[in-house]
Order: C-alpha cells, then structure tokens, then sequence
C-alpha cells in the first residue's frame, strides 16, 4: 500500500514530475497482483518497459504538456489498435494516471476530453484509498437512475475531474470545478482539429458534447443531493451558437439594461427582453448598418422597424402575429421609458416609441373544452402509463391552475377541509400570491400516488422565494420540466383519444383546462369571487371573462325562439311562426340576438326600424319570449300586483288600470307558453 498524498484544497501547488523508477515499481508490482485475469509477470514488464520510454522520450514533464493535443493523446479516431499515431503517449497512459493521483502532474481538460479509456478504479485500492462510485452511485439509484448507466456515466464523470485536480479525494471536488469542465466541453467543438478526435465535427457537436454532458449532469445531480455542492442540477440542454456581436456599443447598453431588470423580473421575462432588443439590433444591422448608438436611433426607423414585422414574424394565424408584434414593440418601448428615466447616456434624449404606438390586440374569449371532447379526452389521460403526466393533467382538468404553478407543487401540498374535502395549495406564480383551492378526489388520489413514491432527496432553491423547496414533481433528482408534464403528455393523449387536426396536431392545450374549470363555475352559478379566487386572477375584471354568455347559452336561447317546434309567445311570434322573415332578417337577427335581450323577452326589431322602445315590449309587434323568461314574468307579475295595491290605497285609478293591463297581457303570455301562473319565480 502507497503512502498517501494530501488533499487537493490542503496542499501545495503541484510540482510537475517525474516518479522514480522504484516507486513506480512498486505500484506495479502492487497493481498487476491484484487483477484477476492475465499474466502478471507480463503485464508488469510491459508497464515498466511503457514508463522507461515515456521517461526518454520526455524527460522534462513539461516538455511533453507543450507539445500538440493529437501528440498527447497518442491514438486517434478510428486508428489501428496496435498501430496509434504516438505510441509513447498511448501507451503510457497508466503511468500518466498515476502521476496524477499521486500529486506529480494535472492535465489540461482537452487532454481529458479527447482521450477515452480513463478509468481511476483499479488505482485506489492499491495507493490505499476508497472506492470513489459507491456511494455515488447508491445516491443515483436512490434518485431513480438504473445501476448499471450511473456506474458508467459517473465513473467516466468523476476520473476525469480528479486527473484535471491531480487528487483521489471525491471530497476535492468543487462546483467550480464542474462548471470548468462543462465549459470546456462546449469549446472543445471549436477546436480545428475536433476530426481527429472524434472522426468528424458535426459527430462532437450533434452528439458526443450532449453525451458529456449529461454525464457530468450527473455528477453534479448526485453530489448536490449528497451535500457536498451547492449549485443546484441543471437541465441539459442543446448549446446554440453563440451569436456574434453586430452592434457592440449597443449591446453593451442591452447587457447592462437586462443587469437591472434582472433584480425585480423573472428569468423567462428578462430572456424574452433580450431576445427582443437583439431582434431589433439584428434588423437595424441590415436596413441601417450606419447606426451604431442608441442616441441615433429615431422615430422613423423605429417605424419602419414595426412595419417589417409583418414580414418577419412567422404567422401562425392573425392573432398570433398580432401578439408576437405587440410584444417585441412592447419590449423596446419599456427599453425606452426606462433608459431615459434613469438618464442613462448613450439612450435617445425622449422616447421614439409610445404606448400609443403598439398595436391594438383583439380580445378573444376563453376557449373551454366541450363536453364532448372531454369525455374523449379523460379515459386517454388515466390510461396514461407515466404517473407524473397522468397526476399533471389530472391537476389542471380539476384545480384551473397555470401550468407554472402545477410544476412548481410542494411534496405535502395536499391537506383536506374540516369535512375531508381534499384542498390543494398552489404555490407563488404569476401573481406572487400563494392560494388554497378545493380538489377533486380524482386528483387528489394521483397527488397521493407521488408522495409515495417519493424517496428522501434533497430540495431545489425555488426561483421566485429562494427557498429550499422539496418539489412533488421531481425525478432523478431534478425537476420535470413543463414541456414533459403537458406538452408531450397532451400530445399522446391526444392522439389515443382522436383530437387532433388534419396535420396530426393536438387540439387541446393545458391552458384549455383551466379555461373550462373558469367556464363551468360560472355556468354553475359561482359568485364572481369564487371564480377570482380558484383561478388567481389579479383582478375582478379578469375573472368577468366567464360570467358573459357562451356561445351555447346563444344557440340554446337562439333555438328556443326561431329554431323548429320552438314554444314561443308574444306579438313577434306570430311573425316567426308564419315565416314573415325574410333570409336577410333572418340571418341579421342570428348573429346579434344576443344583443337583444330584455328583461322578459328578446326583440326582434330590424335595424332599419329604428330603436326599440322598451317600456313598451309587451305590446310591441316584434317582441318573442320563450318559457325561459316564465320565471321573469311571475316575478314581474307579482310586482305589478303590489303596485297597483298601493296605487289603489292612494286613490290613483289611473295607475291601478295601468297595472291590471299589464297584469293582463303576463297572464296571457304565461298562458300561450302554457306555463302556472304559481310557479317559481326568479331570484334577481
């Protein structure tokens, strides 16, 4: 057994050398008698005899770390095994490994990046030290990945980190160090000899970068879990080119703009802001490659910018290019009012773009998911075979809540009412306001399902609270993302239950979801600050979207009055019934009869008849009423009865007549909708 060299963050800096031959020798003697296939005498004198050469052919260590990458790492891409380009470095790379374990060298990350078969395992025993991959990879298992791939992938990850610390100690590892590495994988794709390493660039970029990746993922998920780091795991994502600086003096401008916002805005909205600044730095680099500050930026460029918009937006339908226009004009008029604001140089000394210069957005209406189609869509979503899509969804069809919310759940955000009704608390979102809405069993019970499946494992930083938050949602030790929960999830659903259009897309959004929870409470009769409430709207005026007419309210009342057998009284209904309306009358009357509506009744007055005099509708030639008012009528009945006793008590028997004649002509309505003059009456 070696002595054993102090750790990497207690010792002095390294000194780059040699081992003599007898140390050496004495590994090897140690190392070859312990491996339980081939021959021992052999493999040690073929050890001894790679070192001996390495040694001659680089006698000053730092005489072979200066020459090229392709020298150093001695085999490239798809050479003869017996025949590499640099025999002397490929065939020293034992002795190399124990240099630096034992302290004499650290090598570069492109040396570790480019050669493969790097293994520490066999060297610790014998230089008496602990197995490094057993307790890593037990945490790994315990977060959920399979033995067999954790092994692999963190033994690749962790020799690698500890021959660039020339240390055996896993306790010298840093997130730092992590972070060294990961950045160094994504330059190593700009190297020009890249081919000789890994056969060509497009195999390093499209592949072998994601795959070292996630390796060194990995790594960092479990020593995050384990304690030992504080940088939380990371979602491996494909690197895009980095994009050249067009305009630099206003870009610099941009940098620090997003500096600031970034103290009181969220992540995904300080993004969005500088994509949309570098949108229009992009484009004011072709129309107008002569500007180079801010301050010469004007109002008519500007201008012409928004009119290129048209053109540049990818439409995918009119509001949707509306939107992404509102929005990136949005972006650079806030840019704007802020920078000049806060008097910052190099801005234009007054705003080019006002508010009143966006465009106008059309309002649309909540777009909730018929009955129909959710009878579909239901079976597909419990047949789904991954619980944490299946509870997702089954979440949203019940809680209304945003996708952002349902992601970011606690472990125990489930408790129950005094009379067990389950309760669901949804966490600080778009809003900053956390709320407790009821749940249905349903959800309830999926909710259940993964708190038991929950194993004990560290928690994530959450981003709007900066709290350690253990988060339902959580696999491998990291969180689901959004896009796996309900983008994907809905896509198979979709497909199993056949809403899809003709390209094969899904018609159901999560979002969908939460518009028909907002639908049917207001169908239902929930008073408009329930609906407030369940859904997290700021304000009233948000939830008041629900409380309008549907369009099946509009084609129920629109039957019931000129659809066929429709029970109908009132002067009007004899024009309908004898089918007096022309085409033209009645197309003009389909598409705005719900504008119509008066207390007891619609009114089918033309527009070119001029207004409709209300107070007169009983007895107008174009009122209609339908046994839905008959509530209406009872109530107006009663009323006019009280009234005209208190005309009769002060002896106005011209008011009384008035009232007994509209008492009257109720009656009669009543009676031709063959309604009880006793039957219930409305409320309001």
């Amino acid at each position: 057994m070696m002595s054993q060299p102090q750790s990497y963050n207690n010792r002095e800096p390294v000194l780059v050398q040699h081992a003599s031959a007898e140390e050496y020798a004495a590994f090897v003697q140690a190392f070859t008698a312990q491996r339980p296939y081939g021959d021992p005498t052999r493999m040690r004198a073929w050890l001894l005899r790679c070192r001996t050469k390495f040694v001659s052919a680089y006698p000053n260590l730092h005489e072979w770390l200066g020459v090229p990458l392709t020298e150093r790492v001695g085999r490239l891409y798809r050479e003869d095994y017996n025949h590499p380009c640099c025999p002397i470095s490929y065939r020293a790379r034992h002795y190399l490994t124990y240099l630096a374990l034992r302290g004499y060298v650290t090598f570069d990350w492109e040396w570790l990046i480019a050669t493969h078969h790097l293994v520490l395992e066999p060297f610790l025993p014998v230089l008496g030290y602990p197995t490094t991959l057993s307790s890593l990879v037990e945490t790994a298992v315990n977060l959920g990945y399979e033995w067999k791939d954790a092994r692999m992938t963190l033994q690749w990850a962790v020799s690698r980190v500890l021959l660039h610390l020339g240390s055996p100690h896993l306790c010298d590892i840093r997130a730092i160090h992590l972070a060294e590495f990961e950045q160094a994988i994504a330059r190593f794709g700009d190297r020009a000899d890249v081919a000789c390493f890994f056969g060509s660039h497009e195999r390093y970029q499209q592949g072998i970068r994601e795959e070292y990746l996630t390796d060194l993922h990995l790594l960092q998920t479990v020593l995050y879990h384990q304690g030992q780091i504080q940088t939380e795991p990371y979602r491996v994502t494909h690197l895009g080119a980095s994009r050249p600086p067009l305009k630099p003096q206003m870009e610099a401008v941009v940098t620090r703009y997003l500096s600031m916002r970034c103290l009181t805005d969220q992540s995904v909205t300080v993004e969005k802001t500088k994509n949309g600044l570098y949108k229009f730095i992009d484009w004011l680099a072709q129309a107008h490659p002569l500007v180079e500050s801010w301050r010469d930026v004007t109002r008519d460029q500007v201008m012409e910018y928004a009119n290129a918009l048209h053109t540049m937006i990818n439409k995918r339908g009119k509001l949707y290019a509306a939107q992404s226009k509102y929005k990136l004009l949005s972006n650079l008029a806030v840019f704007f009012q802020d920078t000049i604001s806060w008097e910052w140089e190099d801005v234009p000394l007054r705003p080019p773009l006002q508010h009143g210069d966006l465009p106008k957005l059309p309002k649309g209406i909540p777009r909730y998911i018929p009955e129909a189609e959710l009878d579909q869509l239901m079976p597909a979503i419990r047949a789904l075979d991954c619980p944490y899509q299946r509870a997702a969804l089954l979440i949203a069809r019940w809680s209304g809540a945003r996708r952002e919310e349902i992601g970011r759940l606690s472990v125990d955000c489930l408790d129950s009412y005094p009379d067990g009704t389950p309760r669901l608390r949804l966490p600080a979102g778009k809003t900053k306001r956390e709320r407790i809405v009821p749940l249905n069993e349903e959800a309830a019970s999926a909710i259940r399902l993964l708190q038991a499946r929950r194993r004990a494992q560290r928690g994530l930083r959450d981003r709007l609270t900066g709290m350690e938050t253990n988060y339902l949602f959580m696999h491998h030790g990291r969180l689901i993302s959004t896009k796996y929960l309900f983008e994907d999830a809905l896509t198979r659903v979709c497909q199993a239950s056949g809403l899809t259009t003709v390209d094969n897309k899904r018609r159901v959004t999560a979002h969908r979801f939460r518009h028909t929870v907002g639908t049917a409470l207001a169908r239902k009769g929930a008073r408009l600050r329930t609906i407030q409430k369940i859904l997290g709207h700021e304000s009233v005026e948000m939830a008041l979207v629900y409380i309008g007419l549907t369009d099946e309210d509009v084609r129920q009342d629109y039957q019931n009055v000129l659809g066929p057998d429709a029970l109908i009284a009132g002067p009007g209904a004899t024009i309908v019934q004898s089918g007096e309306l022309a085409e033209s009358e009645i197309r003009w009357i389909k598409d705005h009869y719900f504008q119509t509506e008066l207390e007891l009744g619609r009114c089918l007055r033309l527009p070119q008849e001029g207004p409709c005099e209300c107070n007169l509708y009983l007895t107008c030639a174009k009122f209609v009423t339908s046994p839905a008012y008959a509530p209406r009528l009872r109530r107006r009945r009663r009323i006019e009865q009280e009234l005209g006793e208190d005309a009769r008590q002060h002896g106005w028997q011209r008011e009384v007549e008035r009232h007994q004649c509209t008492i009257k002509r109720i009656e009669q309505l009543l009676a031709d909708l063959h309604e009880p003059l006793d039957g219930p009456e409305a409320t309001e």
